[in-house]
């Protein structure tokens, strides 16, 4: 079982790196905007990271259980990746 979760756990951290560099892009456009736009996208990419350390936290939960608790713990961190990844891809579209 723990190959398994090593595996869960190994899968959502390069999908949590590649969403970081999307957040990182973000983060740059935001540095070289308009004092407005700068404001709102501050406030979006607040939220974002905030969502994002939820998401790790309920990750990293799952990496460290003990045996078949993880299963328990899974259904708590899909919720939080699907809040965090949804908010990403929305974000990037805005971002455009």
């Amino acid at each position: 079982m723990t190959e398994k979760r090593d595996a869960y756990v190994d899968k959502f951290k390069a999908e949590l790196d590649r969403l970081n560099a999307k957040i990182s892009e973000m983060e740059a456009k935001a540095r070289s905007a308009t004092a407005d736009a700068k404001i709102k996208y501050e406030n979006e990419l607040t939220q974002l990271r905030q969502k994002r350390d939820e998401a790790k936290k309920k990750l990293d939960e799952v990496r460290d259980s003990s045996g078949d608790a993880w299963q328990d713990l899974k259904g708590g961190f899909e919720r939080s990746w699907e809040s965090f990844s949804t908010a990403v891809g929305k974000a990037v579209e805005r971002f455009k």
